[in-house]
């Protein structure tokens, strides 16, 4: 689809430096619409649309300044340029201070007046971008927590719809970093048990007695130190949900447990001899293959089924094309405001370097880089200059025959892995927080990739 042409009005009394002006600007492939006074442009700017607006400072009855002032009145998003022969500092300095993009003053070159009608037209595109990104976000809040308009994501976001009304149970699943709390928490939210508990609990992150008294909770006298009776989380959430996070890290022993809740709505304190009943909706997420886990025997048959009703699968960031500077506007505004900051925007070059990377540590390594940003920026934009050096310098290897070979994702990852702790001097925790994960995701990923040794 051939782009369309961006429309320019040029106001200037003098026909030949018109006519110069109109010819350049037409060369260059812009629509080009000239008046010879400043009334005529006012008029057209009441009936017709422009991107920039090119006027002489000097002309009789109507001049520049008051055709600035009309521009920026009706048309806000218009640039300006001024171009007069009777250049002064304090008329320079007012046209700048009263809105206008430049000031050129006559004689002016052909190529000066191209790089700046370029440079005003660029300003006025990534303006109109950021206003898009930010409408698009005001109306995605309305509808749920999650931020994205790819096809994917939209498609997530109308499964959770569909299923959030429902009491069904739900598996998430994703890569480190994509959003599956996030979507639990929406699907909760949209759900008849909103005013309810929403309680998230990382099975990865306890050991197998500690993760039954905090999810069963315990009688008083139970073991030493139990001075008093102690509710467990999934009680403490009756009427709402439970999100279990990396559910195929929890112990077989555990998963039969967890098992006889969801059959039978009650739980055994630990200690206790009387199940006591609740009534909660269980959502879990994992990165791992589940069915894997099944077929090796390191994940019960029956909880999967029982868990597997609705299964949601979340895209990693580099899948969802289109969705990174959507969700860095999401995340400037979010940190801005949190460190009472003013910065708006992110420069061209610095979205392009975002919009490039490959995001293995996905979602949350992404908000991780636009809080550094914020946190850097001294101005009202960020710009490559608040990004992390990495992010412009690593380019991941492309996935290319070498040998016959080509490299698996696993590869991919571990090679990444192996390179960001070879920067980090082999600090796990300064590691983590580069790639966007917390410390027991790398652990996890290590162990997996059989790194723990090296």
């Amino acid at each position: 689809m051939e782009k369309k042409k961006e429309v320019i009005l040029v106001v200037e009394d003098e026909d030949i430096a018109r006519k110069n002006l109109e010819h350049i600007l037409m060369k260059t492939g812009y629509e080009v619409i000239s008046v010879n006074n400043g009334s005529k442009a006012i008029e057209l700017l009441h009936s017709n649309h422009f991107d920039l607006v090119i006027t002489d400072l000097k002309m009789e009855k109507v001049d520049g300044m008051q055709v600035l002032h009309k521009t920026k009145a009706l048309q806000p998003y218009t640039e300006v340029i001024i171009i007069t022969g009777y250049a002064t500092i304090e008329t320079s300095v007012q046209a700048m201070h009263d809105g206008a993009y430049y000031y050129i003053a006559k004689p002016y070159k052909i190529g000066e007046v191209r790089q700046i009608t370029k440079e005003a037209l660029l300003k006025r595109q990534l303006r109109l971008e950021n206003i898009e990104l930010k409408e698009t976000l005001k109306k995605q809040r309305k509808i749920s927590d999650i931020v994205g308009q790819s096809t994917v994501m939209m498609d997530v976001q109308k499964t959770i719809h569909q299923i959030a009304p429902s009491d069904i149970n739900v598996l998430i699943l994703g890569e480190s970093g994509t959003g599956k709390e996030l979507v639990a928490r929406s699907i909760h939210r949209l759900s008849p048990r909103f005013e309810k508990e929403f309680i998230a609990f990382n099975c990865g992150s306890f050991t197998e007695e500690l993760m039954a008294n905090e999810l069963f909770g315990h009688e008083k006298d139970a073991f030493t130190g139990a001075t008093k009776a102690k509710a467990g989380l999934i009680k403490v959430a009756d009427g709402g949900t439970v999100f279990l996070d990396e559910i195929g890290d929890m112990p077989l022993s555990m998963q039969v447990k967890l098992l006889r809740v969801i059959q039978e709505k009650e739980v055994l304190p630990v200690g206790g001899e009387t199940p006591v009943f609740v009534d909660v909706r269980f959502i879990a997420a994992t990165h791992r293959d589940l069915k894997e886990d099944v077929e090796k025997g390191n994940f019960r048959q029956d909880l999967f089924y029982r868990l597997n009703v609705i299964t949601i699968k979340l895209p990693s960031l580099i899948e969802r094309h289109g969705d990174t500077p959507l969700l860095a506007h999401h995340f400037l505004a979010q940190k801005s405001k949190a460190m009472n900051k003013d910065v708006q925007n992110i420069d061209k070059e610095a979205m392009e370097l975002l919009s490039r990377y490959s995001w293995p540590g996905n979602i949350r390594e992404l908000e991780n880089v636009i809080e550094r940003a914020v946190a850097l920026s001294n101005g009202p934009e960020i710009t490559v200059n608040e990004l992390p050096e990495y992010i412009g310098n690593l380019l991941i290897e492309t996935y290319r025959r070498e040998n016959s070979e080509i490299p698996t994702l696993e590869d991919q990852e571990k090679n990444y892995i192996k390179w960001v702790l070879d920067k980090s001097e082999g600090n796990k925790t300064k590691a983590a927080k580069i790639m966007g994960i917390d410390r027991v995701s790398l652990w996890r990923k290590m162990k997996r990739y059989d790194m723990e040794s090296e």
